[in-house]
């Protein structure tokens, strides 16, 4: 939809109305203060008119950034090149920033999957691409982009849990998928509006205060399982290498009975979170 629009050095048109004018000041000298007024006007009246038509047509444009360019209504194209530059006349200059921009969303309450209430934030980057479609096809792409992006991390959020406690499930928690997944669906809603989204991060993720408590401690209790699953893996091994070992040298020859309390003893002293109290037997284990 974006199209270049006419446009001519400044500086070219500017010498122009200065030969313009030289011309009209050496006619109005040559023409002496005898002659009537209305010959002196039917003369140089025309040519000021053209002048002062000319001068509506100069425009500044800054580094990027762009000027859409509108003729009656009508949208007659774009000037990116920067400098001073001259358009059509009579001509209205919207001015659209070209610059890469951010802005973080609001923490937003919303339920995930699962149905906990977290708090969620995001920042996104984004820049405009096509200046037509950021100037006419929404009222202010900047609120269209704000809103939409409000939009899509709800929408993110109630698609994944906080947490996920199955294999091969997305969670919240995944940074580089979740961004991923964020930003093409952002890049699909600001189409519309001309605007490509560079970059949407989640910034802020946590449970709601009503439940933050509760999570922590089933998070807490998640950890204490796992740690105490790869302890005892871990004493599992090391008891049947303790075990080969002996029976491989022949240090002492253990019946099952004795095997099984030679284990009970190791997984005790390998496995408990205190520290053991090592007991001397004297005697036999049958007696």
């Amino acid at each position: 939809m974006e199209r270049r629009a006419f446009r001519v050095n400044g500086f070219i048109v500017l010498l122009g109305l200065l030969v313009l004018g030289a011309v009209l000041a050496a006619v109005v000298v040559s023409a002496g203060w005898t002659d009537s007024i209305v010959a002196l006007l039917g003369t140089v009246g025309p040519w000021g008119l053209a002048a002062l038509v000319l001068l509506s047509g100069f425009t500044v444009v800054n580094p990027n950034e762009a000027k859409v360019v509108q003729f009656l209504g009508r949208y007659v194209g774009t000037v990116k090149e920067t400098g001073f530059q001259w358009v059509l006349p009579f001509t209205t200059k919207q001015h659209v920033t070209l610059r890469v921009r951010n802005f973080e969303t609001a923490k937003l309450k919303v339920n995930d999957a699962d149905g906990n209430p977290v708090e969620i934030a995001a920042v996104v980057v984004y820049k405009v691409t096509d200046t037509a479609k950021a100037a006419f096809s929404v009222d202010d792409y900047e609120e269209y982009v704000a809103i939409q992006s409000e939009a899509a991390v709800r929408h993110l959020a109630t698609s994944h849990p906080y947490d996920a406690h199955e294999e091969g499930r997305t969670s919240l928690r995944d940074g580089a998928e979740v961004a991923g997944e964020l930003t093409a669906e952002l890049r699909e809603r600001t189409e519309l509006a001309g605007v490509e989204v560079l970059e949407a991060r989640i910034t802020h993720l946590a449970y709601a205060p009503e439940i933050a408590q509760a999570m922590l401690v089933r998070q807490q209790a998640a950890q204490v399982v796992a740690a105490r699953t790869h302890i005892v893996a871990g004493a599992v091994g090391m008891v049947r290498l303790a075990l080969d070992r002996l029976a491989e040298e022949g240090v002492v020859d253990l019946d099952e009975e004795r095997k099984a309390q030679m284990v009970s003893n190791l997984l005790v002293v390998l496995c408990g979170d205190r520290a053991t109290q090592p007991v001397v037997n004297a005697g036999s284990l049958y007696s």
